[in-house]
């Protein structure tokens, strides 16, 4: 019997809704799913015959997007070098078992969005369920041949106008696209389905190679880009929605993943093969210069169409009146409600900056539990569950350079090992808690004032040294984080109880993604001075858009004559503007570096405190500090079938030109 993962030869049924009730969340089922082939039910007479219908059928791939950070109890989605899971609970999620290699945990741990068994919820894997435990990366090849089948039925959409048929193919055309990069970015190149198979028909797909793949994908992104419009709400379709069309897909989102398919396939993976020595042969650098430029014209038309204010699209606001708090000077479009809104009747975040965006979370569902899993668990500072999601000092060091823009080992950056909180790159005190950080806002008791300000150093009350429970409860490397769940998410400040209303989304795609991929794919084929002919940035003002927009020093002069050097500095720059965000096994992938060192090392800072500095009275960025060093707490041994995942079993026997990945 075929998998129903692969093949979807016995699938649930899809009742057509109005367009015009289906304002992306919550969706509406209207009756239980039968057991039968996956387009036995749709009636063409029906389904296709006019917009409202035709988006209703439409609408299913929408709801199928699997939110990263809360499908399911305690997510993972962070498996590179970046971060750590405290012991305990956090050795069982897919995190630890990654860092031992052993990825074959992606298919038996439901902890992350790649998985869902058919055991985990009621209706799980039910195309149309509002539930967020529903969804996974396992939707692909049921909305792949549902996109498919709208496709092969596009010219029964007679009662419609032009502006309605483009909406609906380009929205078929990015489905079938969008889905099968989730895969392909994981797996490695796979059959590019662009048909409807026969449920009784054979599956003789073989797979292709990455770049075949991604070539597939680039093209039905392009026809996407050139059908949909770059803002729904001057459309005469989307003003029957207004207030509606924050999620829908539009052709900057096209020609974002357009840029990153063709970026991905130019990348050394996908260029010279999975090999370890990366790093040090140089062959780190090594991309498809040509399929670099079409991936950087692609993002480039973009960048002209979010620049020129034709997207709805925009760069958050990166202004404070207290950084550690999250208090934004200015509240129009702010950074952090990129990640998280609170105190906005449970607003779906993302603001102008987000381009690719799942449904709407439940109200009060980012409290069960994401929200819960990134503080101390000291005295249950933090209620509920024994998981911490905490970053690698190794990561901080490396990404968060200083307020000059300068790498952290730069001889000329000013970095004190004494004074090591002074001075960083302003992204590193809105993402990061460390030494001296104030935790609790409001004063706690007696029983917890201890842990009111954070202590770090080694033998803090937050630390395991001398103290195992620390390792379960407390902080294993020196740091937490607050990038993506603010501070006051405890049991003093409350913000994760329902007065605090408290929404948490992981955007897929942001428009600082495609200023880095443009910046990325620019140094690939030139340098910094690259410039598209598509937008008036180059590389390196890509770059420096980012940077500016924070207060930290632009690309230094050094970096801009040698193309290799500044590849590193555009990495960096990926490495915190976007961390934590659940892209840096992707791109340590991609680049060849997950084998190579110090990519494979997870690290705790080691200092201690100096003197009798008053953290309660003074800037904790500014104590000092002696014993500056690092711990090495995981060492990854990774070989390379490391660079892509394995496939199920039951995947690779369907025929034997389907098969398994390298080394699995």
């Amino acid at each position: 019997m075929r998998t129903n993962i692969i093949y979807e030869a016995k699938r649930r049924v899809k009742v057509v809704l109005p367009f015009y009730l289906l304002t992306f969340l919550p969706l509406v089922s209207c009756t239980d799913y039968l057991d039968k082939t996956p387009d036995s039910d749709v009636n063409p007479e029906m389904a296709f015959m006019n917009f409202t219908n035709f988006q209703g059928f439409v609408e299913e791939a929408y709801n199928c997007v699997p939110n990263k950070e809360s499908n399911f109890w305690c997510c993972t989605f962070n498996w590179g070098e970046d971060e750590i899971m405290n012991t305990g609970g956090g050795d069982t999620h897919v995190t630890a078992h990654f860092d031992l290699g052993d990825y074959r945990n992606w298919y038996s741990n439901e902890q992350s969005f790649l998985h869902r068994s058919t055991g985990s919820t009621d209706d799980c894997l039910n195309p149309t369920s509002t539930n967020k435990f529903a969804h996974s990366l396992e939707h692909a090849w049921y909305v792949i041949r549902k996109m498919n089948l709208g496709l092969e039925n596009i010219d029964k959409l007679t009662n419609a106008t032009q502006e309605e048929k483009n909406f609906i193919k380009g929205q078929l055309l990015f489905f079938r696209a969008w889905w099968h990069q989730e895969l392909i970015v994981w797996y490695g190149g796979l059959p590019y389905v662009d048909h409807v198979i026969p449920a009784d028909g054979p599956f003789d797909l073989p797979r292709l190679s990455f770049k075949e793949c991604a070539e597939k994908c680039a093209e039905d992104f392009r026809a996407a880009a050139d059908l949909l419009p770059d803002n729904w709400d001057n459309t005469t379709v989307g003003k029957k929605t207004p207030g509606k069309n924050d999620l829908r897909i539009t052709k900057v989102c096209a020609l974002g993943y357009m840029g990153k398919v063709l970026l991905w396939a130019a990348s050394p993976l996908n260029t010279i093969g999975a090999q370890t020595g990366a790093s040090k042969n140089g062959k780190t650098y090594e991309y498809d210069a040509a399929l670099a430029q079409r991936a950087a014209d692609a993002l480039a038309e973009a960048i002209a169409d979010i620049e020129s204010k034709k997207s709805p699209y925009e760069l958050a606001n990166y202004e404070y009146s207290n950084i550690y708090d999250h208090e934004a000077s200015n509240k129009d479009n702010n950074y952090s409600d990129i990640f998280r809104t609170t105190g906005q009747n449970w607003k779906m975040p993302g603001v102008k900056e987000a381009i690719m965006r799942g449904p709407m979370p439940d109200v009060n569902g980012s409290n069960w539990n994401f929200t819960k899993l990134w503080g101390p668990k000291v005295n249950s500072l933090v209620e509920h569950d024994a998981i911490i999601h905490m970053p690698t000092a190794n990561y901080i060091n490396y990404a968060y350079g200083m307020a000059n823009g300068l790498p952290l080992d730069d001889p000329e950056s000013g970095f004190d090992p004494t004074h090591p909180f002074k001075d960083r790159d302003p992204r590193f005190y809105h993402d990061i808690m460390f030494d001296g950080f104030k935790f609790l806002n409001t004063t706690p008791g007696a029983a917890d004032k201890p842990y009111q300000y954070l202590e770090m150093f080694t033998g803090g009350n937050m630390v395991p040294t001398g103290n195992p429970q620390r390792s379960a409860d407390g902080s294993r490397t020196g740091y937490f984080c607050q990038k993506l769940v603010p501070h006051q998410c405890n049991k003093h400040d409350g913000m994760y109880n329902w007065g605090g209303a408290l929404q948490t989304y992981l955007p897929y795609m942001r428009v600082a993604d495609i200023y880095l991929m443009y910046a990325e794919a620019g140094a690939a084929i030139q340098g910094s001075g690259f410039k598209s002919s598509k937008c008036n940035r180059s590389a390196v003002d890509a770059v420096n858009v980012l940077r500016n927009r924070v207060g930290a020093g632009e690309v230094a002069t050094k970096f801009l004559g040698n193309k290799n050097a500044f590849m590193d500095e555009v990495r960096r720059e990926r490495a915190c503007e976007l961390a934590f965000e659940g892209f840096r096994w992707n791109d340590l992938q991609r680049w060849l570096l997950l084998t190579e060192a110090p990519y494979t090392i997870k690290t705790r800072q080691e200092f201690k405190r100096v003197g009798d500095f008053d953290y309660t009275k003074n800037d904790p960025r500014d104590a000092e500090v002696t014993g500056w060093s690092e711990t090495v707490i995981v060492e990854r041994t990774f070989g390379i079938k490391h660079y892509l995942l394995p496939l199920k079993e039951s995947e690779v026997y369907l025929n034997s030109a389907y098969s398994q990945n390298p080394g699995w």
